[in-house]
């Protein structure tokens, strides 16, 4: 008798970015400044407060985003970070071995595998010449078994974004009967005035919902809380699904204090932006194939030199973030960080 689902066995494992002591880590994306002083004092209060569940609803939390986003708290899920309200969404939308999931490739490596958590089938679209979204392409890709598409953007990991026109054609194309849902969990790095920001179209296209992280920009990935807004009856849904307490007290402190100081947080993003222009340009002067980013990475199409570059990072102290056989994903981290990749980069044998 099998006790276990036989599939788990071909699960692809979420591979996280390397941390090896003494070495500059530039493989997971993360912001290398620590929480503001604000978010760092409401979380130790939050902690010193005594062992009680988070509140389940997050109402706090909910609440203050509806009022940052300007919109009702009914349209607002929160999660255990973005990743879990994408594993929620696959529940939600497919109830069936046969239902689809339609996603980019390459695209955020979670996606295949809450794809198959599932119990669901995923439906891979290769990125277009330029590391984009082709969403001609994933339009065409909808079938009558289509439940779910996921749209990322900024990509990850080769960090280029979907315009605002561009979507519009998409969600026009796929029409109102498939959950289609536009993560953003890079949105505040975006400085591409075309880009699609998923809030200005969710009034006009109720089957859109949009992701959000305070991994990122907001200096909380290791509280992990996330969020999605979108109609009523989807986050209503999303709610339904989600683990119990699965954000934590300190999360929820920690994130609604972030939104009060996000004037000050914010303001970083555009640190990165320029050191990502930055980096980008250094590794074009040297003959890198280096695609525009929007996020807080960059990505260096590398093919089958995947490997070997990667490892000629390690032995030069930097990690960085392979995707065999594409490229390897480096996240833009301070300046001098910056430029020990670049330096490493440099001697790199092409």
């Amino acid at each position: 008798m099998t006790l276990i689902r036989a599939d788990l066995d071909s699960l692809p494992a979420y591979v996280p970015g390397r941390a090896i002591p003494g070495l500059t880590k530039l493989a997971s994306n993360e912001v290398p400044l620590p929480p503001s002083a604000p978010v760092l004092a409401a979380i130790a209060e939050a902690a010193a407060a005594g062992n009680r569940y988070p509140d389940l609803a997050a109402t706090r939390l909910t609440a203050r985003l509806a009022e940052y986003l300007g919109v009702d708290a009914a349209r607002i899920a929160v999660g255990c970070g973005s990743v879990s309200i994408c594993q929620q969404l696959v529940q939600i939308a497919c109830f069936d071995p046969t239902d689809e999931v339609i996603f980019a490739w390459r695209s955020f490596e979670a996606y295949p595998i809450v794809t198959q958590i599932g119990a669901a089938t995923a439906v891979t679209v290769p990125l277009d010449g330029d590391f984009r979204h082709d969403l001609d392409a994933m339009a065409a890709a909808v079938t009558p078994r289509t439940r779910l598409i996921m749209v990322c953007s900024p990509n990850n990991p080769t960090g280029t974004a979907v315009t605002r026109a561009e979507m519009e054609r998409f969600l026009a194309a796929v029409g109102p009967d498939v959950l289609v849902a536009l993560d953003e969990a890079y949105h505040e790095y975006v400085t591409d005035p075309d880009a699609v920001d998923g809030m200005s179209l969710i009034d006009a296209h109720p089957n859109l919902v949009v992701l959000r992280t305070f991994s990122k920009a907001y200096r909380l990935a290791a509280l992990r809380v996330g969020y999605a807004v979108g109609a009523p009856e989807v986050a209503t849904a999303l709610r339904k699904v989600c683990a119990p307490f699965s954000v934590s007290t300190l999360a929820q402190a920690g994130a609604v204090a972030a939104l009060d100081d996000a004037a000050n947080l914010l303001a970083a993003c555009a640190e990165v932006a320029t050191e990502r222009d930055r980096v980008r340009h250094a590794l074009l002067a040297l003959g890198f194939t280096v695609p525009p980013t929007q996020s807080n990475f960059v990505w260096v199409s590398l093919g089958d030199r995947t490997a070997d570059f990667a490892a000629h990072c390690l032995d030069h102290k930097v990690v960085v973030r392979p995707f065999h056989p594409d490229g390897v994903r480096v996240t833009v981290s301070a300046p001098e960080e910056n430029d020990t990749f670049v330096a490493a980069a440099g001697t790199f044998d092409r």
